[in-house]
């Protein structure tokens, strides 16, 4: 199994993806342990001194005026979490607190956060032996972090509180962990509040999106490409000294995609006359680049704040690197928020495109000679017309789905934390943003090999033959009316699983 080595810098995204979700094991380097030693020291020695200090002998948000006295530290920090794990809700995905709690120990391998070292290797011992906490969809705010959710992942730590094991049986904390020989964690000074107190769950689904949405806006350039061929448009708009005029990157990529996808095409060639009379094709076939282009340019500004992120260690106090302990607002979520909320804008776009070039296969006022709703026999067959009922419910959803989180606050903790970054929830919907484009992007697929299907003679290019060869493994090609539902599940599958991609790189070479 691939081991992923925590140290005091920053993980990359594909560290996120590789422990969240292929279950990656964990081990903190040697480095980072020292650290950890080190800045436990500070918090050790704060402990016994009669100043009040933030965590360590207060209490918390608004009553961190009390000062605690020394036989209460270790109850204050086991309530702490045992009352902030106030979460309600549906579960969270396995990869989601996976992720989260990846990211929650990359801080504190950073030694600021002034854990002790066994606290950090009970961490590090759950993810490698896939022992899942039971998070729920609801009680983070994005401000101070991600409270609630972190909570059940450091009363997991505690032993107390359900968990799923690898195989996704669901026991409780106590019993697993005796079963993996993992000691559960008494929590000493300053710990309860450095384990809760991070924005790793917004985090960790930002970088699991980013991971998707690369994939998947490459799969909107092959469905792009179909649908083009398929319904008889010009590849001469995807020309490189065209879009060199608007030297946008992304614009570029999508662009040189789609003529590589669409290279060595009979159809294409069919109508490269002078008796083809179109001058200008519709903008949802011309102008595929541009919008999935400026998709892939907002996907990578959010990976650069991502990237930024993962190099951070956010905790409050933290332990500063001459020895400081310090209060500090780097808990809020804003930057996280608001990419979240653009990549669920940019989602919704690239899925209205699709439903768009999907409806056109379906008219035949607009599809240039095929049947109506490609069916086998119009009026008896129905062909793929519900089929774009359900791209276009998915897409509707999804334009609720982009309406910002970001710019909503609700002020809690008897208003000390009086402004909230709603990242959690931003986060929350993109993952819905991401499963709706996947599922639109499957229903053109189908379309469009269809209606490249009812071309014949005509030969599609090599990279869509391909493509359409292995959806016809388990997707029949056309024919009278069947039950659609499970085929469009096929495509769906095709495209999340990375297939489709690979049938069609393996012709073209990797994509942009």
């Amino acid at each position: 199994m691939h081991l992923v080595t925590i140290g005091t810098g920053p993980l990359e995204i594909d560290d996120v993806v590789a422990v969240a979700r292929h279950g990656a094991a964990v081990t903190l380097s040697a480095e980072a342990e020292a650290e950890i030693a080190r800045s436990r020291a500070v918090i050790e020695a704060l402990a016994h001194d009669t100043v009040p200090h933030y965590g360590v002998s207060t209490g918390f948000g608004a009553l961190a005026t009390r000062h605690i006295p020394t036989d209460l530290r270790a109850q204050l920090q086991r309530s702490l979490v045992r009352s902030h794990a106030a979460g309600s809700g549906p579960e969270v995905e396995r990869e989601v607190v996976r992720a989260l709690m990846l990211l929650r120990l990359s801080t504190l391998a950073t030694g600021r956060t002034g854990v002790r070292l066994e606290t950090a290797r009970a961490y590090a011992a759950l993810l490698s032996a896939g022992i899942t906490p039971v998070v729920h969809e609801y009680g983070s705010l994005g401000c101070s972090g991600d409270l609630a959710p972190l909570s059940h992942c450091a009363l997991a730590v505690m032993g107390e509180g359900p968990v799923r094991l690898a195989d996704g049986t669901l026991t409780d904390a106590g019993t697993a962990l005796r079963d993996h020989g993992i000691e559960p964690v008494v929590l000493a000074e300053k710990e309860g509040l450095a384990l809760i107190n991070g924005t790793d769950g917004m985090l960790g689904m930002l970088a699991l999106a980013v991971d998707d949405l690369r994939h998947l806006l490459r799969v909107a350039d092959v469905c792009a490409a179909m649908s083009v061929e398929g319904l008889l448009g010009s590849d001469d708009v995807f020309a490189a000294d065209l879009h060199a005029l608007r030297p946008q990157p992304g614009q570029a990529s999508s662009a040189a995609n789609i003529r590589a996808v669409m290279q060595g095409s009979a159809i294409r060639e069919s109508h490269r006359t002078e008796e083809c009379t179109r001058v200008q094709d519709a903008y949802s076939l011309r102008c595929a680049p541009q919008v999935a282009g400026a998709a892939r340019d907002t996907v990578d500004h959010a990976a650069r704040v991502a990237g930024w992120e993962l190099a951070s260690a956010v905790d409050n106090p933290v332990v500063t690197p001459d020895g400081r302990v310090e209060s500090n607002g780097n808990f809020h979520g804003a930057p996280v928020a608001y990419v979240l909320d653009f990549l669920a804008i940019v989602a919704a776009d690239v899925a209205s495109m699709s439903e768009r070039r999907t409806d056109r296969f379906l008219d035949p006022a607009r599809s240039h000679g095929l049947p109506a709703f490609l069916a086998d026999d119009p009026g008896v067959d129905s062909g793929h017309m519900i089929a774009q009922y359900t791209q276009a419910a998915i897409v509707s959803e999804m334009k609720r789905l982009a309406v910002p989180a970001s710019v909503d606050s609700i002020p809690s903790s008897a208003m000390q934390e009086d402004h909230v970054s709603m990242g959690w929830s931003g986060a929350r919907k993109l993952r819905r943003s991401v499963d709706g484009l996947t599922r639109v992007l499957a229903v053109e697929l189908l379309t469009a090999a269809r209606g490249i299907e009812l071309r014949a003679p005509l030969a599609p290019s090599p990279a869509t033959a391909a493509v359409v060869a292995v959806l016809r493994e388990s997707v029949p090609g056309v024919g009278t009316d069947r039950f659609l539902a499970p085929e469009i599940e096929s495509a769906v599958e095709l495209v999340r699983s990375g297939r489709a991609l690979a049938a069609v790189e393996a012709v073209t070479g990797p994509l942009h």
